[in-house]
C-alpha cells in the first residue's frame, strides 16, 4: 500500500466510524431491542465548562473531555502537552521551542509567534487559574483528573484572549479517602517516566492532602555527523511536583491550597537544514530523524523553571456560593539553539547540508516573570434560574532577553536586546440560564474587559554592527464587551439540540524583538463573532454517546505574526477579516461487552480576507505561490488559509479486554490524523506540512480491582515522520515529529 493510499485509508476509516455513529444515532433504534442484556453502557461525563458541574450533553457548546486515564496512555514514552494535538476535533498543537512554549490552534485560530510575550487566542486554564505566558502553558501533565477542550469564543466566563477556545486542565484533588498510585515506564532512547501520587485524610473530616510527582528522562539519541559525535542531542531531564491541602472545617466553607514546581533541563527544538526538497513539500531522500549536521549544537541548551501557588476558597451563603481564586505564577527560561540547522556558510566553507547562506545561532531568556490573578464570583440557583456573576483581576510583569551569537567565531556573543512588558487587566462578568419549560432553556452572559500594556524595548548590540536603538515604547489599551447567547431544547431525556452565538476578544499585542529590526509593532484588538448549532445525546440504551455541531465565525482585525521572511524580523499585523466554517463530531460507543470505541472528526475551512494585506516572503530559496503585493519584495496573502490550520482532523480509539485469572488481558489502540497545513502566512511549495498520522498501541494485563497492571506500549507505531514546522529566512529548514518508540510500563494503585 502506498503512503498516499495509507493516508486516504486512515482518514476514510475514521470518517466512516464517525459517520456511522452519527447516522446510526439518529436512525430508528431498532438495534437496541436485539442487544444482549450484558452489554456495557457509556459512562456519564461530567464537565465544568460553565464553572459548574454538569453533564457534557447539557452544555450548549462544542467541547470534548479527555479522562486522566486516557491521557496517561497517550503520554506514554515521555509525551508533553503536544500529545493532545489532533486527539480531539479541531485542535492542533506544535512548538518551535520543543517541550515548552506550545502553540495551540482551535478551529484554525492560533499564533505562530515565538517571542516570550506572545499573545495566543487559545487560553490554558489549569486548576481554574489562567496561564497567560506561553512558557507557563508548557507545564507537564500528571495526576490529571480530566482535560476539557472548549471550542469557540469563551470570553464570558474565561475572559480575554479566548476568541478561539480554552484548554482546561483539572488535577486530582485531595479527599478523605486514602489512596494513590505509582507508575514507571522505560522505552526506546532510554526514555524513563516515573510518576506517583498519594493522598488522604490528615485530620478526619477536616483536612486532607495530596502530593504528586513526575520525573521524565530521555537519553541523547541524535547523532551529529558534522562533529562525528554519536548520541549528541535530543535528551532531556524534567521533574515536577504538586502539593494540595483541602480544609473543610464545616459543611459551608472549604479552602483548597495548591503549590507546584517544575524544572526542565533539555534540548531545544531540533532545526534541520535543507531537509525539504526544493519545489515540493517532501522531505529529502534518505532523511534520517536520528541524524543532524550542526556546528553550534554543542552549545544548545534549554532550561525552564516554573513555580506557583493558588488558593481557592468557597463559602456557602445559604444557597448561593461565594468563590475566591487567588494565584501566583513565576517562570524562568533560557533556550539557545542552532537556528540555521547546519554548519558553516557559503562564504565560510565547509558548509552544509545544502546551501547555508549565513549561520544563525541565537537564544531567548526570561530572567523575570511574575503573574498575579484573582477571581471572585457568586454562583447559585433561584427557581428556574441558574447564574454566575463575578469580577477578575490580572497582572503580569515580563522581562525578556534576546541574544545572537557568531557561530563562526566559536559562538561569541555579538547581539543583545531586551524587552519589558507589564500587563494589567480587569473584568466584570455574568452568565445565566433560565428554564423556560422542562424541555427548553435559554442562556447568555456578558463580560466587560479592560486591558492595558506598558512596553519598552531596546537593542544594545547589533549582530550587523548597527548602532544601538533608542528605547522604544508602547502603551496600548482597550476595552471590550464579550457575550454569548444560547438555547437548548431537549427532544427527549436523551437528546438535546442547541444553538450558540458568541463574541470573543483578544487584547492588543506587542512585538518588540529588536535584534534584527529597529521598530516595534503593535496589533490592535481583535474580535471573533461565532455562530454554532449542534446536537448531543445518548442512544441505544446508553451504548452510544454522540455530539455533532456546525459552525461559522468571522474574526475582525485578526492579529497575525509575520515570522522571519527575507528580513528575518518578526512583526505583528492585523488582517481586516478571517472567516472559518466547518463541523465537528465526537462519538463513544460500547457495542458489545468489554469493547469501547471512540471517534472524532472535524472539518475546518479558514481564509484570510483582506485584499490589501501583504507580507515579505522567504529569504530561503522557496517557490512562492502567492501573487506579488503592492510593495516590491512582498506577496499578497488575501485568500490564504490560516497558518497551521488543517482542513481535516480525525481520531479514533479502540479498547478490548478478556477476563483472565480474575483480572483481564487488554489491548488498546489510538490514532490521530491531521491533514496538510501551511506553516506561514504566505503560500509556497516548500513550507507546507504534509499529512501527519500517528498511532499508538498498548497491550497488557490488569489485576483484579485494577490493583496493578503491566503493559507493553508503542507510540507512532508506523514510524510516520512529517514536517511540523519550518524556518524560512535562511535555508529550507524544518523540524519533525518524534520517531517510533516501544516500551514497557507498570502501574500500581492503592
Amino acid at each position: 500500500m502506498t503512503v498516499a493510499n495509507s493516508r486516504r485509508t486512515a482518514l476514510v476509516a475514521t470518517s466512516a466510524v464517525a459517520a456511522a455513529l452519527l447516522a446510526g444515532a439518529f436512525a430508528v433504534p431498532a438495534f437496541a431491542a436485539d442487544a444482549p442484556a450484558s452489554v456495557s453502557v457509556v459512562g456519564e461525563v461530567i464537565v465544568t465548562a460553565q464553572k459548574r458541574s454538569e453533564n457534557i450533553n447539557d452544555v450548549p457548546e462544542s467541547l470534548t473531555a479527555i479522562s486522566g486515564d486516557k491521557l496517561d496512555v497517550i503520554r506514554s514514552s515521555g509525551g508533553d502537552i503536544r500529545v493532545l494535538s489532533a486527539r480531539v476535533p479541531s485542535l492542533v498543537l506544535e512548538s518551535s521551542f520543543g517541550r515548552t512554549f506550545p502553540r495551540p490552534y482551535i478551529r484554525g485560530l492560533g499564533n505562530t509567534d515565538f517571542d516570550l510575550n506572545a499573545s495566543q487566542p487559545v487560553s490554558f486554564v489549569y486548576d481554574e487559574v489562567v496561564l497567560e505566558n506561553p512558557i507557563l502553558k508548557g507545564l507537564p501533565l500528571f495526576d490529571i483528573d480530566q482535560v476539557e477542550v472548549l471550542r469557540g469564543p469563551q470570553g464570558t466566563l474565561f475572559g480575554r484572549n479566548t476568541p478561539a477556545g480554552v484548554l482546561k486542565f483539572d488535577s486530582v484533588k485531595p479527599s478523605q479517602t486514602f489512596g494513590g498510585y505509582a507508575q514507571a515506564s522505560y522505552a526506546t532512547y532510554g526514555t524513563v517516566n516515573l510518576e506517583a501520587a498519594v493522598g488522604g485524610p490528615i485530620v478526619a473530616d477536616m483536612l486532607s492532602g495530596r502530593v504528586s510527582a513526575l520525573y521524565q528522562h530521555r537519553n541523547d539519541w541524535i547523532d551529529n555527523t558534522f562533529t562525528r559525535q554519536n548520541n549528541a542531542t535530543g535528551g532531556y531531564d524534567e521533574y515536577a511536583l504538586r502539593g494540595q491541602l483541602l480544609f473543610t472545617p464545616n459543611d459551608r466553607f472549604s479552602a483548597l491550597l495548591g503549590a507546584h514546581y517544575m524544572h526542565l533541563d533539555g534540548t531545544p527544538q531540533i532545526f534541520r537544514a535543507n531537509i525539504i526538497q526544493p519545489g515540493t513539500d517532501k522531505l529529502v531522500d534518505g532523511f534520517d530523524p536520528e541524524k543532524i549536521a550542526q556546528d553550534a549544537q554543542g552549545r544548545s541548551l534549554q532550561k525552564v523553571e516554573i513555580s506557583g501557588a493558588n488558593l481557592k476558597m468557597t463559602y456557602d451563603l445559604g444557597g448561593p456560593a461565594l468563590t475566591s481564586i487567588t494565584a501566583y505564577e513565576h517562570a524562568k527560561v533560557l533556550s539557545r539553539g542552532d537556528i540555521d540547522g547546519g554548519f558553516g556558510a557559503v562564504f565560510a566553507p565547509p558548509s552544509g547540508p545544502g546551501i547555508i547562506p549565513f549561520p544563525s545561532e541565537s537564544a531567548d531568556g526570561l530572567p523575570y516573570h511574575a503573574q498575579w490573578s484573582e477571581e471572585l464570583r457568586v454562583a447559585g440557583t433561584h427557581d428556574a434560574l441558574t447564574y454566575t456573576v463575578g469580577a477578575f483581576y490580572f497582572f503580569e510583569d515580563v522581562k525578556i532577553d534576546s541574544f545572537d551569537f557568531n557561530t563562526l567565531a566559536g559562538g561569541a556573543q555579538d547581539g543583545f536586546a531586551y524587552q519589558h512588558q507589564k500587563t494589567t487587566s480587569w473584568a466584570l462578568f455574568g452568565n445565566a440560564d433560565y428554564a423556560m419549560t422542562d424541555a427548553w432553556k435559554l442562556g447568555g452572559g456578558l463580560r466587560y474587559s479592560n486591558d492595558k500594556k506598558d512596553f519598552l524595548a531596546q537593542r544594545l548590540i547589533s549582530p550587523f554592527g548597527a548602532p544601538a536603538t533608542a528605547v522604544e515604547r508602547a502603551s496600548p489599551s482597550s476595552d471590550e464587551v464579550s457575550f454569548n447567547l444560547n438555547t437548548t431544547y431537549a427532544i427527549d431525556k436523551d437528546i438535546n439540540l442547541y444553538a450558540r452565538l458568541a463574541k470573543g476578544y483578544r487584547a492588543p499585542s506587542i512585538q518588540g524583538r529588536l535584534l534584527f529590526g529597529d521598530t516595534i509593532s503593535v496589533a490592535s484588538k481583535e474580535t471573533n463573532m461565532s455562530y454554532e448549532a449542534g446536537a448531543k445525546g445518548n442512544f441505544f440504551d446508553r451504548r452510544l454517546r454522540l455530539d455533532a455541531d456546525v459552525f461559522y465565525y468571522r474574526v475582525s482585525n485578526l492579529q497575525l505574526t509575520a515570522v522571519g521572511g527575507g528580513a528575518n524580523f518578526n512583526r505583528l499585523i492585523n488582517a481586516k477579516h478571517a472567516d472559518g466554517y466547518g463541523f465537528e463530531i465526537n462519538g463513544e460507543a460500547t457495542p458489545v461487552d468489554r469493547l469501547n470505541l471512540t471517534a472524532g472528526l472535524s472539518y475546518n475551512h479558514t481564509e484570510i480576507k483582506d485584499p490589501n494585506l501583504a507580507t515579505q516572503p522567504c529569504g530561503a530559496p522557496c517557490t512562492v505561490i502567492d501573487p506579488p503585493g503592492a510593495l516590491p519584495g512582498t506577496v499578497n496573502i488575501n485568500g490564504n488559509p490560516l497558518p497551521n490550520a488543517p482542513e481535516w482532523v480525525a481520531n479514533a480509539t479502540a479498547g478490548y479486554s478478556i477476563p483472565l485469572a480474575s483480572g483481564e488481558l487488554f489491548a488498546f489502540t489510538d490514532w490521530a490524523y491531521r491533514s496538510k497545513v501551511n506553516f506561514l502566512l504566505y503560500e509556497s511549495k516548500e513550507f507546507q506540512g504534509r499529512y501527519l498520522l500517528e498511532g499508538g498501541l498498548r497491550v497488557g494485563y490488569r489485576a483484579p480491582g485494577e490493583a496493578w497492571e503491566v503493559a507493553l506500549f508503542g507510540r507512532n507505531i508506523t514510524n510516520h515522520i512529517s514536517l511540523e514546522g519550518a524556518i524560512d529566512f535562511d535555508n529550507l529548514t524544518g523540524f519533525v515529529n518524534d520517531p517510533r518508540t516501544w516500551g514497557v510500563e507498570m502501574k500500581a494503585k492503592f
